[in-house]
């Protein structure tokens, strides 16, 4: 029994300090944990805004990406239209010179073979008319003067 008799005067003794612990916790919690908690608690919703606001950010970003990027492309293949259609303009303005070239070309040789057979024909009439006179001019000297050969052998 006097062990519970000295349980109790302990526990009378303890009853101050519990209640200056607790009423330190009371302080604490009133003066220490709630402004840490609330600072806690804006801090974490001002880090959950700029994530929301990044993720905003970057999604505009990838649409204004998308859109620059399709506009290039566009851009590009606007470009390689008016290419496209400026080289087809410069071969065929050269396949027009081209022809124009052959054809004057053409023109130049049948002018040429014209002039050559023309020629040839004169050619051929001179020699023609000019044969009576060589044949008669060759049989002439032959006849007058007798070959060396001709002399030694009969000789």
């Amino acid at each position: 029994m006097e062990i519970l008799h000295q349980l109790a005067d302990l526990f009378l003794q303890a009853v101050p300090t519990v209640i200056i612990v607790f009423l330190f916790y009371l302080f604490l919690r009133w003066a220490f944990f709630t402004p840490i908690q609330k600072a806690m608690a804006e801090r974490a919703a001002k880090i959950e805004g700029a994530r929301a606001e990044a993720a905003a950010m970057e999604a505009e970003a990838a649409s204004e990406l998308q859109a620059y990027n399709e506009a290039l492309r566009k851009a590009r293949a606007e470009i390689y239209v008016e290419q496209e259609a400026a080289r087809q303009l410069v071969l065929d303005e050269r396949a027009k010179l081209l022809k124009a070239m052959r054809s004057r070309a053409l023109e130049e040789v049948a002018a040429a073979k014209k002039k050559i057979a023309g020629e040839l024909e004169s050619a051929g009439k001179d020699a023609a008319s000019q044969t009576d006179v060589l044949a008669r001019e060759i049989a002439r000297i032959i006849l007058e003067n007798p070959s060396p050969m001709q002399g030694g052998a009969s000789r």
